[in-house]
């Protein structure tokens, strides 16, 4: 028997290998987007807070425009189908360069 793998099995587990790249990458962008969405909401509560007893204008709604933007731009790139396009041109792009050096 030889004891080196086969072509076939070690392309299985490349596969495997990126497989699991990218869905450490897509936890990590879900979690990033889980933080930053707690985060706006313990923040928006406190300055909501803040400016009820400090009296008019509403201030608030400024930050909470700016940074509901924000948010709901980070949803758009970790949820959207072109966050997909994007990780699998990240895949090609880099699975060309290994293969040129």
């Amino acid at each position: 028997m030889d004891s080196q793998p086969s072509s076939n099995t070690t392309g299985q587990a490349q596969q495997q290998d990126v497989k699991l790249v990218g869905a450490k990458r897509q936890v990590a962008a879900l979690k990033g987007f889980y933080i930053h969405l707690f985060i706006f909401t313990v923040v928006i509560f406190g300055l909501t807070l803040i400016n009820i007893f400090s009296g008019r204008p509403w201030w608030i709604v400024w930050v909470l425009a700016g940074w509901g933007i924000g948010v709901v731009a980070h949803a758009m790139a970790v949820f959207s189908h072109t966050s997909r396009r994007i990780s699998d041109w990240e895949g090609r792009k880099i699975k060309t360069l290994i293969e040129k050096n």
